[in-house]
């Protein structure tokens, strides 16, 4: 039988948060831990942040780390908000070394599709099955794909070009902070990424994620796209929840 407890840490562009994981209920153990995701970000200042973290809950055993990056076999492809010296990056290793843990004690997964399993799993998305869509609404835009509840791994439909720009510039949360965007404009915006996703893959159902599914209520009203959108269940915490079960249960992409 499996442990009923694990760990995440959960990589942003603006923040890195880690917990202690009930892997049975899908849910943190006490008060996550955020650090300000240092800059420049390169894999060894942030290698020193999650050694951090992890130390500072006592925590010795196996864990989850999610990336804004494409990952495979635990090797970054791309970064998109840290720094470009992660493409290329044995992610994996780097952590597993920086941790003194063996690499198979270390799982390194997409942000989007650790929130993505989470929420099929314990939240929005559970028992659903056709094409399931999570958006993550944070520095950039994060998408993780289900078929049937199948992950699709390494989608990176938040780098769509709509109306001939990358959507994240345009429609990502840090945006609506950063030219302080009213729900209406930004919503109007996110509304158009969407149509643009929906004439792609057709999804079923969009659960929004990300810090902004906190105010779900202001901005989901708003939106004028045909696909059923839900907020994220585990809301920002999802990322640290996915990374800490698909770990715990051994799942390696």
């Amino acid at each position: 039988m499996g442990t009923t407890r694990g760990f995440g840490v959960d990589i942003g562009g603006s923040g890195i948060k880690g917990c202690v994981v009930d892997v049975e209920a899908g849910a943190l153990e006490g008060e996550r831990l955020r650090i300000p995701t240092p800059q420049p970000s390169t894999p060894e200042a942030v290698a020193d942040v999650v050694a951090e973290i992890v130390e500072k809950f006592g925590w010795d055993g196996p864990l989850g780390v999610t990336l804004p990056c494409v990952v495979k076999r635990g090797v970054a492809h791309t970064a998109a908000n840290v720094d470009k010296a992660w493409i290329g990056t044995d992610a994996a290793a780097l952590f597993a070394q920086r941790l003194g843990r063996r690499p198979e004690e270390v799982a390194v997964f997409n942000d989007a599709d650790a929130a993505g399993m989470a929420e099929m799993r314990f939240g929005a998305g559970a028992g659903r099955e056709g094409t399931v869509v999570l958006l993550t609404f944070g520095t950039g835009i994060g998408t993780s794909v289900f078929l049937d509840g199948r992950l699709v791994p390494n989608t990176e439909f938040g780098h769509l070009e709509v109306d001939g720009h990358d959507a994240e510039t345009r429609a990502a949360a840090s945006v609506k902070d950063e030219l302080d965007l009213s729900w209406e404009e930004w919503t109007a915006r996110v509304s158009r990424y969407v149509r643009a996703l929906e004439d792609l893959i057709w999804p079923d159902l969009i659960i929004a994620g990300g810090g902004v599914s906190k105010k779900a209520h202001k901005w989901l009203p708003l939106l004028d796209v045909r696909t059923e959108v839900v907020p994220a269940t585990l809301k920002n915490d999802a990322g640290i929840v996915g990374a800490a079960t698909a770990s715990s249960a051994g799942v390696l992409l």
